[in-house]
């Protein structure tokens, strides 16, 4: 289970959302994240917001989606009395834990309510999470049918060692098998992996990219491996039954990615995520960068408006009392003043590859620009342009650049 929520002013339990989340709403996209707790096990390193079996506390499974529908309609009304204009999701993304331990079905009901709750836009991005063992080909033909457009599959790894250390519970060999019935269900397909496993040698990472390439996605990330507090993986290495890789060595997986999938075709647009073309981006997560506006629903999700930010209670029980309740799930939240904004608007959109307009920076961070070129992070050529955008060197420095650009 994730960390502690973070801190901020409790939330009304009618939902409603100040004056100020309106101000500008028509000019940003509006997304939904629907986010399913659920894991058939839980993964040593992983600190997500999920539950398996034995963590529910008397939650079925089995009526989630209604929860979940409950909330959707419920955060139709919220805008709306709210004063938030009419928009049709541009985006929704599926995330968990796995969504697809849920029948497709039910995935498929979710995906219903927001269309009839807000509409789904034409040409919408609609996305589900997966595990490579959690689909087969009649699944993924249902997601189809139901207005799915895209599938990301968590493949991590192409070497059974690593994925043993990782306690992912796949075989390599699912993967060719999942992206083919996806294509032939017409979805897109992205490829998630991890890097600096304990014990995962260059070679190893090497054999995961050109499996991973091999199949031809549309778009692949590929995360370093944070190695967060309270989960079994810290404790692990903290006992000394696992050594985590160094700063240098996840330099050098992050440039060999970099230089396999440049050589394969993908072109890199935000510091983790590489995509065939401009289309195959994915756009659900180019909103979360562009500082656009989404209702996240679910356990634990968090949600943005207009510089309004909140989050829903974490655990499925305390979320399926309030739902059923008829309040709102909402735990806390956050209104943004200038200055946070403005500092989250140049930590996301320096991490994409459009960059910021140096002409949008502070006195203080136009003043950096010529040391950054200097020292190599950013790109002098578009900085003379007026944008800023990362070097391969400010991609794996971004944090520092940041400090820089708003300090």
């Amino acid at each position: 289970m994730a960390g502690p929520q973070p801190l901020g002013d409790p939330a009304p339990a009618d939902g409603l959302l100040p004056a100020g989340a309106a101000v500008g709403a028509p000019e940003r996209d509006f997304g939904v994240y629907l986010h399913v707790p659920f894991c058939r096990v839980r993964c040593g390193y992983c600190d997500f917001n999920t539950y398996t079996a034995t963590e529910l506390r008397g939650v079925k499974q089995s009526d989630y989606a209604s929860q979940a529908v409950l909330e959707v309609e419920a955060a139709g009304r919220i805008l709306t009395d709210s004063g938030l204009p009419a928009r049709e999701a541009s985006t929704v993304f599926f995330g968990g834990g796995t969504p697809t331990l849920l029948p497709a079905e039910h995935l498929a009901r979710m995906l219903a309510s927001v269309r009839s709750v807000w509409g789904i836009a034409a040409g919408a991005e609609v996305t589900t999470e997966a595990n490579p063992d959690s689909v087969d080909e009649a699944y993924l033909a249902h997601l189809a049918g139901a207005g799915f457009t895209r599938v990301s599959f968590g493949m991590q790894s192409a070497v059974p060692r690593v994925l043993a250390t990782l306690e992912r519970t796949h075989d390599p060999e699912r993967v060719p098998l999942v992206v083919r019935w996806a294509r032939d269900a017409g979805l897109d397909v992205s490829l998630d992996l991890i890097y600096g496993t304990p014990g995962e040698t260059l070679a190893d990472w090497r054999a995961s990219l050109e499996h991973a390439i091999a199949q031809a996605p549309d778009h692949l990330s590929a995360y370093s491996l944070i190695v967060e507090e309270g989960t079994k993986l810290a404790r692990q290495i903290r006992r000394g039954e696992l050594v985590q890789p160094d700063e240098d060595l996840q330099a050098d997986f992050y440039e060999l990615a970099d230089e396999l999938l440049a050589a394969a075709g993908y072109s890199w647009y935000e510091v983790s995520n590489w995509a065939t073309d401009d289309a195959h981006r994915s756009r659900h997560n180019l909103a979360y960068w562009r500082s656009q506006d989404w209702w996240g629903v679910g356990p634990g999700a968090h949600s943005h408006m207009g510089g309004v930010r909140w989050w829903n209670v974490k655990h499925p029980a305390a979320y399926a009392d309030r739902v059923l309740s008829g309040l709102s799930p909402a735990a806390g939240r956050e209104t943004l003043d200038d200055a946070t904004r403005e500092v989250e608007r140049v930590l996301l959109r320096s991490r994409i590859r459009e960059g910021i307009a140096v002409a949008s920076l502070s006195p203080q961070g136009r003043h950096e620009v010529a040391g950054l070129i200097a020292d190599g992070l950013i790109d002098g050529a578009a900085a003379i342009g007026g944008s800023i955008e990362l070097t391969l060197r400010g991609r794996l420095l971004a944090d520092a650049v940041v400090r820089r650009l708003t300090d």
